[in-house]
């Protein structure tokens, strides 16, 4: 029952993506175009995720445990370091120049569409470099 919920949540999502434009990496690119093409949509997508992630946090989180869990899985860490901050303005600026982000690219794989294959390239490889790069350098700087 569980992978039928985590599914069906995932393709409610990547429907929501598709029907409000967010695949489409011009529409995103407009928006951070306030001096020509602007196109505030991306407002409006991004209000309707705040109010349903606000009404989730108010209302599921209170309660002992998730349905199909033993606890809720909440970030825990709260500084702002400086890990952080690279890792959201490379995800900005990613963002900004490709117009598309792993929510709003992973739905559109589907249509086969070169730019979008490569940006999941480019994700993949910036995850898996992440992951490795600090041990690395961790044992570099130890020899």
């Amino acid at each position: 029952m569980r992978l039928v919920l985590i599914f069906f949540i995932g393709a409610l999502f990547g429907l929501g993506i598709v029907i409000s434009g967010m695949g489409n990496p011009a529409k995103v690119v407009n928006f951070f175009d306030i001096a020509g093409t602007w196109d505030p949509s991306l407002i409006f997508v991004m209000s309707g995720a705040l109010a349903v992630t606000f009404v989730g946090y108010r209302v599921l989180v209170p309660t002992q445990r998730p349905l199909f869990d033993t606890s809720f899985h909440l970030p825990v860490a709260k500084q702002i370091d400086r890990r952080l901050v690279l890792g959201a303005t490379t995800f900005g600026v990613g963002w900004g120049i490709a117009g598309f982000c792993p929510g709003g690219a992973l739905p559109v794989l589907g249509a086969f569409d070169a730019p979008v294959w490569v940006f999941t390239g480019a994700l993949i490889a910036g995850i898996l470099a992440a992951r490795l790069l600090p041990g690395l350098l961790a044992r570099r700087a130890s020899i």
